[in-house]
């Protein structure tokens, strides 16, 4: 397939291809489609096969794979640098949260956990690399989260595996780099998705957490979407291992709730 470029495209990823693992609701969503303005051709790889109608109604492409299954999900990636004939940013975004007592947590939560939020980024990191070290260029975005640096109760499992997230991040500088691969990391906040919108519909609740954020407002998809954009742009080309806090301000004053 030709790699010819599309000069109609414009914007800061004009016309580069894209792959956002879980881009088919919450802040994947966001960042399909703030991708999808700054001009990508975006492929969305989502367990959920339901989540089509989202992403072909966003204007991107779908694939279902699950990312928990390794040799699945990487085939799935080399699959769109094949047919699009080339892959210019990775952002491993699916992850799941779960909010367990830590003397209540048994191996399996553990698995479930490391599986879909730390191991699929390495193994969606790998697959991309694989693509993209022999192009001598491309940008990879990981999704941690600001519980990597302080957290609740609870989330201990959880924020272990962002912690990870932001670790491979930094190891991968130097691995990728000097092949024109760079690896950064964007840790949101609170951030408005669908499963947390029930923060709207309680007055008092929304306030109370608007006001964890030093400009009084929660993410929405959007808003991390602009960032992640950012992140896959040259707009970054100087940013090689190095996290992104996108909260707003949230995690800067501790004891904040």
């Amino acid at each position: 397939m030709s790699t010819q470029t599309d000069p109609t495209k414009q914007g800061p990823l004009a016309d580069r291809i894209v792959i956002v693992t879980g881009g088919a609701a919450g802040i994947g969503r966001g960042i399909v489609r703030q991708a999808l303005v700054a001009g990508a051709r975006v492929t969305v790889l989502d367990r959920d096969a339901a989540g089509a109608g989202n992403a072909r109604d966003d204007g991107a492409d779908f694939v279902q794979v699950d990312v928990t299954d390794a040799e699945a999900f990487a085939a799935a990636v080399a699959d769109v640098a094949r047919t699009k004939g080339r892959l210019d940013g990775m952002v491993n975004n699916a992850g799941i949260t779960e909010v367990i007592p830590f003397l209540d947590l048994d191996v399996t939560a553990m698995d479930r956990l490391w599986q879909t939020n730390l191991r699929s980024v390495i193994v969606g990191t790998q697959a991309a690399a694989r693509i993209m070290v022999p192009q001598g260029r491309g940008a990879i975005v990981n999704i941690a989260s600001n519980h990597a640096h302080e957290s609740d109760p609870g989330f201990e499992t959880y924020a272990a595996t962002k912690g990870g997230v932001l670790a491979i991040g930094r190891a991968l500088a130097w691995s990728l780099g000097p092949s024109g691969v760079r690896v950064n990391t964007l840790s949101p906040g609170l951030t408005l998705t669908e499963r947390a919108a029930h923060i709207t519909e309680d007055p008092e609740k929304h306030r109370r957490l608007s006001d964890w954020h030093a400009d009084g407002r929660i993410n929405s998809p959007e808003d991390v979407g602009a960032a992640a954009v950012f992140l896959l742009s040259d707009a970054s080309v100087t940013m090689n291992g190095s996290e992104m806090v996108a909260d707003r301000g949230m995690s800067a004053r501790l004891g904040s709730g």
